[in-house]
């Protein structure tokens, strides 16, 4: 069995509490339980914005700098993800469809070393 990480991208600024209806969160709960039933789910996460976030970077005289904010200047960041234990990556694939679905956002699939 392989580790993958399927991982959901939000636009930046993205509200939770605005953009997302109940029918949606039903969908991703149900989402969830399918993956539990299934015994393939390890961990699933929501982030908070990456306006939230903090990043640390190591400067040129090896000192270690706290910046605000994401580490990237980008106009998606990563909104949540799952932890999935599946038999391979075409496995994988079809789950990140279904969360494509169930979030109504662009998913990665990735697998871990």
């Amino acid at each position: 069995m392989a580790m993958y990480c399927l991982s959901i991208h939000r636009p930046s600024g993205y509200n939770p509490s605005i953009s997302e209806d109940p029918a949606m969160g039903l969908a991703i709960d149900a989402l969830n339980d399918e993956m539990v039933a299934a015994g393939v789910r390890v961990f699933v996460g929501g982030l908070h914005s990456a306006a939230h976030a903090k990043s640390i970077s190591l400067q040129a005289n090896g000192q270690l700098q706290v910046s605000e904010g994401p580490y990237l200047n980008t106009t998606e960041h990563v909104g949540g993800f799952w932890v999935l234990q599946v038999a391979n990556l075409e496995e994988a694939i079809a789950w990140g469809r279904k969360a494509a679905v169930a979030c109504r956002a662009p998913v990665e699939v990735r697998q871990f070393h």
